[in-house]
């Protein structure tokens, strides 16, 4: 009579979700598990991953306590490591959070401030490098002054300083700022004293939500300026009403069509993978690495193994990304992993594809 094979505690990962999701997280979780899967498959797993989801609708629209609460939840389930937040507001918040529990995390942030000694960075964008990309491609369009919309956020205010930097380089002329919230829902009289300042472009700069309203504003007045932004409009992946309103936009993106990965992924997925789908993967793969090289099982033993983890293919950016960390390295992407796109006829389409 043989003998049973010794039953295998698993690993808790957590999953940190800082805004609502409409799906209770469904889909990433799946994403995320892809992954690991394919690390597994390698066999250099030698136990399964059992993943613990908490939900804290945090900045702008919530609140860093319930981001704190959720990352409290997740701390007293035991988990090894962390995936998330999304929003860079919440970054900063949950960067303090894994200091302080030494839990390792990966945020999928713009925001390279989040980054800390236990808090890794996914970059799905770049408050401090798309400026530059956005600035680079007004030169190359011959436009030589624009007008700057903007969230009274951290986000806006990073976005912002960099964008101005950006022109100074390239002597691109600001003729108006305007600040607004990143949850405004009427930014028609903003719009009108840019329009009035008569900018070559104008250019959005935040997380999104307040994105929409410019979109509206534009259409009620009749302005066709052109106009660029940041990766925020990546929300019209999933607010197809909202990509309707930015026809023409050029903006900062991380998915690119010529990537291998992307297109595998697609196909596991049914045909459709947008840059969320990506970053999850890519971050399932992150975490099942840093285990797989994990000198010991502890939440510092996982540290260190993400810092073992080194030129990964990426399925962000272009063909050629890669991804991986070190001893005080915490972005992950390394390479071209901004991609401009804009949204056509209700679809993104990337530039120069």
């Amino acid at each position: 009579m043989s003998a049973e094979a010794p039953s295998v505690e698993p690993v808790r990962m957590g999953i940190l979700h800082d805004r609502a999701q409409p799906d209770s997280g469904a889909r990433f979780q799946r994403v995320l598990q892809l992954g690991i899967d394919e690390i597994a498959g390698s066999g250099r797993l030698d136990r399964p991953i059992e993943w613990v989801q908490a939900i804290g609708p945090g900045l702008p629209q919530g609140s860093a306590r319930a981001v704190e609460n959720a990352f409290a939840e997740l701390d007293e389930q035991g988990v090894l490591a962390i995936a998330g937040p999304a929003i860079s507001d919440n970054g900063l918040i949950a960067r303090e959070l894994a200091d302080r529990a030494r839990i390792p995390c990966i945020n999928y942030t713009g925001g390279e401030q989040t980054r800390s000694e236990w808090m890794f960075h996914y970059q799905v964008g770049s408050l401090e490098d798309e400026p530059g990309v956005l600035a680079a491609h007004l030169v190359s369009r011959g436009l030589s002054s624009a007008a700057v919309i903007q969230d009274r956020s951290p986000i806006g205010e990073r976005y912002a300083d960099f964008f101005e930097q950006a022109c100074g380089m390239l002597s691109i002329e600001l003729v108006g700022r305007s600040v607004v919230s990143p949850v405004a829902e009427d930014l028609a009289a903003s719009v009108e004293r840019l329009r009035a300042a008569e900018p070559e472009a104008l250019v959005y700069l935040g997380l999104g939500l307040s994105a929409f309203p410019v979109g509206r504003a534009l259409a009620d007045s009749g302005w066709r300026v052109p106009v660029v932004a940041n990766s925020a409009l990546m929300f019209g992946y999933i607010q197809t009403d909202w990509a309707r309103l930015w026809e023409g936009w050029v903006y900062a993106d991380a998915v690119a069509e010529g990537n291998a990965r992307l297109t595998a992924l697609r196909a596991q997925l049914g045909g459709s993978a947008g840059p969320g789908d990506a970053a999850a993967c890519d971050i399932g793969r992150l975490l099942a690495e840093g285990l797989a090289r994990a000198p010991h099982l502890t939440r510092e033993g996982m540290r260190d193994g993400l810092e073992r983890t080194k030129q990964l293919p990426a399925s962000i950016g272009r063909q050629g990304t890669t991804m991986g960390f070190g001893q005080w390295e915490r972005s992950a992407l390394k390479g071209e992993f901004l991609v401009l796109r804009s949204w056509r006829d209700g679809q993104s389409v990337e530039l120069g594809a």
